[in-house]
């Protein structure tokens, strides 16, 4: 596909020109009765942008994919002047669309208009399961075929109803709607098309019910369970750079992440003596003198992305690291599992290469990325990621319920407010402080620092959170903007709107730009940002690819919270 590409690329401005000269109504007349009035649309092959402009224009948030650059430089730019808020561009591409999954996005209806024929047949399964596993339930889509050669050396492959069927069936979806074969709309002779319309009936619920089953009916009692899938419950929903691969059905995460986020959760409750097993004279794996014991002076807190560790703390986090992991295998990866315990549902794949311990540690993508790879099924990642608003209460519940049950927490007389208080995930009283120092540092040395909803100057002023705490904790220096007191009550828990946000676009950046200018300041910003936000090169130096994820970020909290917007 890669000459063809080429070829888009080159001719963009021909193609658009094209493109351009049929509306979207001619094209799409076949399947007219579905064309969708709302909801999340996913374009993928978007072109020169038409399709997408006229679906916002209809009331759809449109996330356009193009593959060929130039193409889709035309398509943000005829968007940008008429739906800008409304239609996001992402340069991905078939079968993989690595940067669409990393949106954490289900969409409403998915168009795939003259596309499929470009597929090689051997990637189409692929494609087409990738495809299936980003509708929501309910979901549409609509698919359409082509046939005929191409005369100007772009490469295609046979394509059939009967073949989409097929796939249909063997990926859950429903073929609803075959048109009739049609006429080219732009008249060139030898071309017809025919467009299909499938549905996904299926809500998810098969991982759901799994999930629930390990947490309540697991023979084995024990708080490990417990910690390993609220560990994957807030990655799933606060990384998507976490994602290592994503083949075959199977999610590979980052291994370091999952042991920084165990260590996270355990670290008050451990930390203030509240008993996690049954056998409270045994201890608990992970729990060392040269690895735990050794960082007790920490906070659960201070276990952040973005953290520089220096000896001798460096070489405590790396034990303390691998103590976790191997905590982690031994326990919950080995004893989850379904219908035989040689099916385990979690797999783990340390690092061979021995690695070297380091005096100054940075906890970032490469250094969590070093331990190797956690693996699940597609399918439950997808579950975590979705419901995992509703997942995690029942986790929390069911930790307390375990943890009322150990004999030396009865002793203690623990109250049910101690045991919540402990499982917290962030300590929100000093959630802005960096920040709001930031803020006292600038207007010291005589900066006008100004808020990023109104550019007016600041006088009484708060730090707010851009996405809301109280619905996805993340304290990030990219997520902590300042405002005026008055704003931030306006604001409250709501999030901010996708007009408001790209008014406010480079007022946040010249905030970015003004607060974090020193290398080890910036280090974290990107380093925070690149897992948090979707799409970012652990690499990445600029502010506005960050706020380009920050909108993308926005739209996923939307869908799945259902945060009302400001």
């Amino acid at each position: 596909m890669n000459k063809t590409l080429d070829i888009y690329h080159q001719g963009a401005a021909l193609f658009a020109q094209q493109y351009d000269a049929l509306s979207f109504e001619r094209v799409h007349q076949s399947w007219q009765q579905y064309w969708p009035d709302n909801g999340m649309v996913l374009d993928i092959g978007a072109g020169s942008g038409r399709d997408a402009l006229w679906l916002a224009e209809r009331g759809c948030n449109v996330i356009a994919v193009e593959p060929a650059a130039d193409l889709l430089r035309i398509g943000q730019t005829k968007t940008a002047e008429k739906a800008a808020e409304q239609v996001q561009w992402l340069s991905d591409s078939l079968p993989e669309l690595k940067a669409c999954y990393q949106l954490n996005l289900q969409f409403n209806t998915i168009l795939l208009s003259a596309v499929w024929m470009h597929l090689v047949p051997s990637e189409r399964e692929r494609a087409f399961r990738k495809i299936a596993n980003l509708l929501a339930p309910g979901g549409r889509l609509v698919l359409s075929l082509r046939f005929g050669e191409f005369s100007d050396g772009r490469v295609s492959f046979p394509v059939s109803v009967d073949e989409i069927a097929q796939l249909a069936r063997q990926f859950g979806l429903v073929l609803c709607f075959v048109s009739d074969l049609t006429a080219d709309s732009a008249g060139r002779s030898g071309v017809q098309w025919q467009t299909l319309v499938l549905e996904l009936p299926d809500d998810g619920s098969a991982s759901l019910s799994r999930i629930r089953h390990i947490v309540l009916n697991d023979s084995k009692s024990s708080t490990y369970k417990l910690a390993l899938l609220r560990t994957l419950v807030r990655i799933a929903d606060a990384h998507p750079g976490a994602v290592l691969d994503r083949q075959d059905g199977k999610v590979a995460i980052s291994l370091g992440l999952v042991a920084l986020y165990w260590i996270r959760l355990f670290k008050r409750l451990v930390d203030n003596n509240i008993q996690q097993n049954s056998n409270g004279s045994k201890g608990l794996g992970f729990v060392t003198e040269q690895g735990w014991h050794a960082l007790k002076h920490l906070t659960a807190d201070d276990f952040a992305i973005g953290t520089l560790f220096k000896e001798p703390d460096a070489a405590a986090l790396q034990q303390l690291m691998s103590d976790t992991l191997s905590t982690i295998k031994a326990g919950p990866v080995t004893y989850i599992w379904q219908g035989h315990k040689d099916n385990q549902l979690f797999r783990m794949q340390r690092n061979k290469t021995k690695r070297q311990n380091q005096s100054i540690v940075l906890i970032d993508k490469p250094f969590l990325d070093s331990f190797g790879q956690f693996e699940l099924s597609e399918s439950m990642w997808d579950c975590f990621r979705v419901y995992g608003c509703w997942i995690e209460p029942l986790l929390v519940q069911q930790w307390v319920t375990e943890m009322q049950k150990y004999q030396q927490n009865q002793q203690q007389g623990l109250t049910l407010d101690t045991y919540h208080h402990h499982l917290r995930w962030l300590d929100r009283q000093h959630d802005t402080g960096l920040v709001r120092k930031k803020v006292e540092a600038l207007r010291s040395a005589g900066h006008d620092v100004r808020s990023v909803w109104s550019g007016k100057p600041l006088y009484t002023y708060d730090i707010d959170h851009c996405l809301p705490f109280s619905y996805w904790p993340n304290n990030d220096l990219w997520n902590l903007l300042p405002a005026s007191s008055a704003e931030n009550r306006q604001k409250s828990d709501r999030l901010p709107s996708q007009s408001r946000l790209h008014a406010s676009r480079r007022q946040i950046t010249d905030w970015w730009q003004q607060a974090w200018r020193s290398e080890t300041e910036q280090k974290r910003f990107f380093v925070e940002a690149a897992l948090s936000l979707p799409n970012i090169a652990y690499n990445c130096t600029e502010f506005d690819v960050v706020f380009e994820a920050l909108q993308f970020q926005s739209v996923g909290i939307k869908q799945r919270l259902q945060v009302a917007e400001w």
